[in-house]
């Protein structure tokens, strides 16, 4: 395989393109557990019938994990809107719609959100009454079991030169209340500065799918909290930021 076509680098990770392959090295300090139970999260979602690239292999190329998958060809829905922002709201909806598609899909092996959740609020750098108060929260909510993909973002869609949606980046995919994965969609638009999209996807999500606001709006504490263990300083300070917000009735 060929390491020569460099498409993106993330934290800890670097994907290349070789022909009709796209491979997912990952550095050495990268737990081997994630790697794997990323490859085992890829591959159980394929069954669902998604869109998504297909696991093609797991292995090692000079001494570090690796994922090589299927390489999608086409433009991720952040590129898009970039290159036409006059298309911004048909962009959202169709983002909207997938996710919706992806909710309305089940994938009982894959771990519980609310357990995940628990675990990272539990590590959080929040005190005490105010990690027992979210979990006390937490444990009151719906309990469901939607496929949900943990990281729901524009960059996370691409679209086919026939306008086919693909689905991207299944590491942090569970099972759980669709309601905690928009409001993790919510704040990932915050994060990206765009909080007039934000808006207008929230308002999107609700109608189509016949969620209220306010219900959306309960699991935002609660989603910024587990998400606060991971990300840079400035996020992690942003994220916990919405800890404190009004507890919506």
């Amino acid at each position: 395989m060929k390491l020569d076509r460099m498409i993106a680098v993330r934290t800890g990770k670097t994907v290349y393109r070789d022909g009709e392959n796209c491979i997912k090295v990952f550095d050495e300090g990268y737990s081997k557990s994630d790697i794997l139970n990323e490859a085992l999260n890829q591959s159980r979602v394929e069954e669902t019938g998604l869109n998504i690239p297909k696991i093609k292999e797991v292995t090692m190329i000079d001494g570090k994990w690796a994922i090589v998958s299927e390489y999608i060809e086409g433009k991720t829905l952040d590129r898009l809107i970039e290159e036409n922002p006059d298309k911004k709201d048909e962009y959202l909806e169709l983002f909207v719609d997938i996710q919706i598609e992806v909710q309305s899909k089940t994938c009982e092996l894959l771990t519980k959100l609310k357990d995940k959740m628990n675990r990272k609020i539990s590590i959080s750098e929040l005190d005490a009454t105010t990690r027992y108060d979210l979990h006390t929260r937490l444990e009151g909510m719906p309990k469901h079991k939607k496929l949900c993909h943990g990281d729901f973002n524009l960059s996370n869609v691409i679209l086919t030169a026939d306008g086919t949606p693909y689905i991207i980046d299944w590491s942090h995919a569970t099972q759980g209340n669709a309601s905690a994965d928009v409001a993790r969609t919510y704040l990932l638009f915050w994060l990206n500065g765009d909080i007039d999209g934000a808006n207008r996807y929230l308002d999107l999500f609700c109608k189509k799918s016949n969620t209220a606001k306010q219900y959306v709006q309960k699991w935002m504490p609660i989603v910024a909290a587990s998400q606060s263990v991971k990300g840079n300083e400035k996020e992690r300070q942003f994220l916990l930021s919405w800890v404190d917000v009004v507890d919506y009735e």
